[in-house]
């Protein structure tokens, strides 16, 4: 039941996402008076092969536009007329362009044309995360819940913190949240200190002038962690965490030989103990039981914990959420940014990087629970933009890339051009699409 129920949201998710996308190229061609043949949620076609299996759940013909529902629940598309993509035939274009097609428009409505289900996403992400901001608020940790002090990474260490410091002051004065630790002010600020109760002994520790340069590796960022108690509080369906029968409310007592008390500690004996099967104590309904678990190579068994930590919650207007949720929304467009950065870099691997529907389904969980669906919507649709800017030919971004040369240059590339870029930006997508969804998580399969 609980596959039903993740498959379920997930479908729903990206049908909404999709469905949002694929209106942003519709309205924007209609605007411009471009026919569009055809509008879908899903495909009614064996995708990518336009010819094969052609048949919709549900289709209906309105003006010039069928609009439909697709057999094939991959995504969806509209049919714009006289676009070079895999809905057209060869023979459509070799005709001459027609006052309604795509390409007779201005290079600048085309381009207008294509931008439309990335600006669509975008928005759509901005408007979830501000109405998730104006109905929920934003979550906080009050500067007073550290009780048990700071946990401190390399940089935090090399410039005096130790474990269990607990931050009292910042340049003199005391501080309400705990993350105006990383305020600007203090980060980017002249003969800036804090100051720690350290066994009952207040200590200053300045912040060196090159501090914002240390930061700048992501490693250093977080460079004090609160020390918080914690309990599981959702387990990754088909993790090694759930084969191993952990459950929500266990509370991890021990790793292989390391008592645990804080998540920054279990991180660390995990991280031991990568690649290896060890045993796990738990406190379960007050009673101890052992499990074996499987960490991978990355030092994860694949749960989520919840903070013992009381956090506080800062409510906001109607107006007010909508920078807040943007800047939420971009943060996603930002952290895919990096990632990116990582996997070119070989900071990070590409393979363990990349998530298909199973993955996708996981994150939404065997349990309707709202707030997650919406929050992983939003965050689904700002992924769903960037991934569509990427300038790869069969994305939006290679149609773009190809429609800025011609803006620029004063003359667009060969239609005959185009249509082989389509076909290498299709088999790139088939590649990719192989490897998510076939080769991944076999090779995931074999690495346990």
């Amino acid at each position: 039941m609980e596959g039903f129920i993740m498959a379920g949201q997930m479908l729903l998710g990206l049908s909404i996402l999709v469905g949002l996308h694929e209106f942003g190229h519709f309205a924007a061609a209609k605007y411009f008076k471009i026919r569009v043949d055809k509008f879908y949620i899903f495909f009614d076609f064996l995708f990518p092969l336009p010819n094969v299996l052609n048949f919709a759940l549900f289709k209906k013909k309105i003006g010039e536009t069928e609009y439909g529902l697709g057999w094939f629940p991959l995504g969806g598309y509209v049919a714009i007329h006289g676009m070079i993509d895999e809905t057209q035939d060869a023979n459509s274009l070799a005709a001459e362009p027609q006052p309604n097609e795509f390409r007779a428009k201005p290079a600048w409505q085309r381009l207008i044309v294509m931008l439309g289900g990335i600006i669509m996403n975008v928005i759509t992400g901005i408007v979830i995360f501000s109405l998730l901001t104006y109905t929920q608020g934003e979550s906080y940790l009050p500067a007073s819940e550290v009780r048990y002090g700071v946990v401190p990474n390399d940089l935090g260490k090399a410039i005096g913190f130790r474990q269990g410091d607990k931050i009292v002051k910042i340049n003199g004065r005391p501080f309400q949240e705990f993350n105006d630790v990383y305020s600007p002010d203090v980060v980017l600020g002249t003969n800036a200190y804090y100051t720690v109760d350290r066994a009952g002994q207040l200590v200053d520790i300045p912040v060196p002038a090159n501090f914002m340069d240390r930061l700048a590796d992501d490693k250093q960022s977080g460079f004090v962690l609160p020390l918080d108690p914690f309990v599981v509080k959702e387990v990754v369906g088909s993790s090694p965490a759930a084969r191993a029968g952990l459950q929500p409310n266990d509370r991890i007592l021990q790793v292989g030989g390391q008592k645990i008390q804080f998540f920054p500690e279990l991180q660390q004996a995990l991280k031991q103990a990568a690649g290896k099967t060890t045993p796990l104590l738990v406190e379960r309904g007050g009673q101890p039981v052992t499990l074996r678990v499987n960490v991978d190579e990355d030092g994860k068994i694949g749960f989520m914990p919840k903070s013992l930590l009381r956090y506080a919650t800062r409510e906001y207007g109607l107006l007010e959420s909508i920078p807040v949720g943007t800047k939420q929304a971009f943060g996603v467009v930002t952290t895919q940014m990096k990632a990116f950065g990582k996997i070119f870099s070989g900071e990070a691997s590409f393979r363990k990087s990349i998530g298909g529907p199973i993955e996708i389904a996981q994150q939404y969980g065997g349990k309707w629970d709202w707030l997650r669906f919406w929050t992983l919507t939003g965050l689904l649709s700002m992924v769903l933009a960037f991934m569509n800017l990427l300038p790869i030919p069969a994305l939006d971004g290679g149609h773009v890339v190809f429609l800025l040369y011609e803006i620029i240059a004063g003359r667009k590339p060969s239609d005959k051009f185009l249509e082989n870029a389509q076909r290498v930006g299709m088999m790139l997508i088939l590649g990719l699409m192989a490897f998510t969804l076939i080769i991944n998580p076999i090779l995931k399969k074999l690495a346990l």
